[in-house]
């Protein structure tokens, strides 16, 4: 007892070099518990990152070759949570600690702590990637079997499920490989394939992510200008055991050896010597879309990102790829300059880096992912819950428990529902069968997108009906579904979930962007559609007042206190509006009866200024009573209240700098002799707090702007529980 008082004592002052010396003194305390959490002084000195004193330690534990059952069971000694000290030293991703600790027997890799978790799980779970390597050289010596039990945790979460859930996507990508390599045939089909205790695959964990892929952000101004200079390199197959890699364009481009009919064109209409000239100008007119319409080009930025367009087109030739460096050289030197060490550009290129590296990890899964099989018997397709691998008869039972509850939804389905787009399309692209898939309430990819509201997956899906449509006769049967409920894509369109889903503030805009949801997909639905009644005997239109009274009478109050606010400055500006639009300074000449000062520049601009604050402010005054006088109906938010809204901000915002301009111009003439100079100054603090006051409407303004020209509503991404 007084041994372990000392330890405790000497590891809470980090006086590592006296425990050492006990260790070296006294073999009875290599696993004495010192705290009330049953931690070691191993353990402890593991979680504050002492290396060497670890180090130190094991390697006098072991120094009796005959003593290393004792140093095994002195490592093996678990604190209340179950972990050993490898678990610690896993944790904290050291390496030095993990080698020198996991060396000493190989099972202590395996050791499971009170969650089923193993060190080689922590240190995924943990994204410590160097400390993953290193066991994971000594999980291959001691596992030469397929089973890949070590690899699973907590819910039979896998390394794989880990990775991806920590959105560690090099590490995933690393996994991926490295388990291809010892058996390519089995072992990383078995880990893509895997399911935890829940059913859920590693798909299903990135199709749950919709922020990890470019189209679930939205980038502003010039946050989306870096973002499209910016270039990130692909994720390289590097197994850690040897120096082979894969290059960039290998791992991003599956298929750029095809010319695309551009190119084609091209080759055939232009002489040699005008392929520069033609190439550059296609590169200069993606870069104006880029900007200007980035909703077409992301899906093509995020699937590669060396900024070449995946399928059957590139954006440079082979043999261009030098002018392609060039640029990409060039951005890097700009961003540099402009300051690429700041944070903002930091965390932009860390979140590109992040959508190229989920979209390429995507493609990986879905390489390796069985779905949609065909018995070679000519059956009937496997249905997903049966095809998919596990390791375990428990798992397999707990697989089957699951299913049978019918709550675990295919992948492309919760992509549909989290607007994973760059994920519906590749599973589309790869099993167009899955466009009739269906989870257990009987909703298909456009209920799911309609009733989540996710315009990207929903347009998406309208493009492909129509090209199909073109192409080889039309789909349109999977946009007149129906689920259980009876309810069509317009019922779900009607229907207000219990969260915002519009990226826009104020009751009143969420009602618009509502109205402009359900319009859109009534707009969208085929010409032989028509409308009718779902199981309850309700219409689309009653689904829509029942499900909105609520968010319509917040829209109401809104917009009263709003206009009330306005109108009160409003009318205070019109009123000394005009009563200085009929005052003339400096009086008239009593002869003509024309002002004294009517050829001063000051003068004409006191007089314009002051008829302009009059009318707009007038203007406004009138807007904001017309709201306040409103019946606030449903179909009032569509375009009449917001563009009253609209027009009155819009007249108080002219009626506020030009009554600031009247008041500085009128006042000018009496300072204009002995204190000119300190009229700026005096002006500007008198105008202060009125231009304060404009500047916090601005992003009032901006939004009714956007929602207003906006023709389909923009989605607030947050994640939809599976």
């Amino acid at each position: 007892m007084e041994n372990k008082k000392n330890l405790f004592e000497w590891a809470m002052k980090a006086e590592w070099n006296k425990v050492v010396e006990q260790y070296n003194k006294d073999e009875t305390i290599y696993g004495a518990k010192i705290t009330k959490s049953d931690d070691t002084a191993l353990h402890i000195a593991a979680s504050d990152g002492q290396e060497d004193v670890v180090t130190e330690i094991v390697g006098i534990m072991c120094r009796d070759p005959e003593k290393k059952k004792l140093a095994v069971e002195a490592l093996l000694v678990r604190n209340k949570r179950g972990d050993t000290p490898l678990h610690i030293a896993a944790s904290q991703g050291s390496v030095n600690m993990c080698h020198c600790i996991a060396e000493v027997d190989y099972a202590l890799v395996s050791a499971r702590n009170h969650d089923k978790e193993t060190p080689f799980f922590l240190t995924v779970l943990h994204g410590k990637e160097e400390a993953f390597h290193c066991l994971y050289k000594i999980v291959t010596r001691v596992h030469h079997e397929d089973t890949l039990d070590i690899l699973r945790g907590n819910g039979g979460d896998t390394i794989l499920h880990a990775a991806i859930s920590g959105e560690y996507f090099n590490m995933a990508f690393q996994i991926i490989h490295l388990y291809d390599q010892r058996s390519p045939s089995n072992q990383a089909h078995e880990l893509v394939n895997a399911r935890n205790e829940r059913g859920v695959t590693p798909l299903h964990i990135l199709a749950s992510k919709p922020t990890a892929f470019r189209s679930g952000n939205h980038l502003k101004g010039y946050s989306r200008v870096i973002y499209h200079c910016t270039f990130v390199d692909g994720l390289k197959e590097d197994d850690g055991l040897k120096e082979e890699t894969v290059s960039s364009e290998n791992v991003s481009c599956k298929h750029a050896t095809k010319k695309s009919d551009e190119s084609n064109f091209i080759d055939a209409q232009c002489p040699k010597n005008y392929h520069t000239v033609v190439y550059f100008l296609s590169l200069v007119w993606r870069m104006i879309e880029v900007v200007m319409w980035p909703s077409k080009r992301s899906r093509g930025d995020t699937e590669n990102p060396q900024g070449q367009r995946l399928g059957s087109e590139q954006l440079l030739p082979p043999s261009y790829n030098t002018c392609f460096e060039l640029i990409k050289f060039a951005s890097k030197a700009v961003l540099v300059i402009v300051g690429s060490g700041s944070s903002k550009v930091r965390k932009i290129r860390e979140k590109k880096e992040q959508h190229a590296w989920s979209a390429q990890l995507m493609n990986e899964l879905l390489e390796r992912v069985v779905m949609y099989e065909y018995e070679e018997s000519g059956g009937c397709p496997s249905s997903e819950e049966s095809i998919m691998l596990d390791f375990t008869e428990h798992d397999q039972q707990k697989q089957h428990e699951v299913s049978d509850k019918g709550k675990i939804e295919n992948p492309i389905l919760i992509a549909a529902k989290n607007g994973v787009t760059e994920m519906v399309e590749k599973i589309l692209e790869k099993y167009p069968v899955a466009i009739h898939d269906m989870n257990v309430e009987g909703k298909n990819l456009v209920l799911l997108a309609v009733e989540h509201r996710q315009p990207h997956v929903y347009r998406f899906l309208l493009d492909q009906n129509t090209e199909d449509t073109k192409s080889n006769g039309a789909k349109d049967s999977v946009f007149r579904h129906v689920d259980n409920d009876g309810n069509s894509a317009l019922h779900l369109a009607a229907k207000l979930g219990d969260y915002k889903p519009w990226l826009i503030p104020g009751a009143a805009l969420q009602m618009q962007w509502e109205l402009k949801w359900y319009e859109f997909v009534k707009n969208s639905m085929s010409r032989h559609f028509f409308v009718r009644h779902n199981k309850e005997g309700k219409t689309p239109k009653d689904i829509f007042s029942a499900t909105h009274q609520e968010l319509l009478k917040s829209g109401g109050e809104w917009l009263t206190h709003t206009s009330e606010s306005c109108s009160v400055v409003a009318a205070l500006i019109a009123t000394v509006a005009f009563a200085t639009s009929a005052t003339v300074p400096g009086g008239v000449k009593q002869e003509s009866g024309t002002p004294t000062l009517e050829h001063h520049p000051a003068f004409n601009a006191f007089a314009i200024s002051s008829l302009i604050a009059l009318c707009f402010s007038v203007t406004s005054v009138i807007m904001f009573l017309a709201i306040l006088t409103s019946r606030y109906q449903e179909t009032d938010f569509r375009r009449d209240l917001p563009g009253k809204l609209l027009v009155g901000l819009s007249s108080l915002f002219v009626s506020i700098a030009a009554i600031l301009v009247s008041f500085c111009a009128g006042h000018f003439f009496v300072l204009k002799d002995k204190l000119r100079y300190a009229a700026f100054p005096v002006y500007t603090m008198v105008c202060l707090p009125v231009t304060l006051f404009a500047i916090a409407q601005f992003p009032l303004y901006f939004d009714l702007i956007w929602a207003t020209w906006k023709h389909v509503p923009q989605r607030s991404y947050m994640v939809v529980p599976a």
